[in-house]
């Protein structure tokens, strides 16, 4: 089963997304968003982004 985006309003009102794994893990978590097309794009984003993004190690 491939991975999936859930776009949801929380409690406050605010557009949010989740991104599951198949096994139905959340593996990314959107930030709040004033719309859903807001979301939308965040969703969107992610998409474009994420396979090219490079992995940086931050020491803490």
């Amino acid at each position: 089963m491939a991975g999936k985006f859930e776009l949801y309003q929380d409690k406050g009102g605010d557009w949010r997304f989740r991104l599951k794994a198949g096994n139905g893990e959340v593996i990314a978590t959107g930030q709040g968003y004033a719309s859903k097309s807001g979301a939308q794009n965040g969703i969107d984003a992610v998409k474009r982004n994420a396979a090219d993004a490079e992995v940086v190690e931050i020491d803490g």
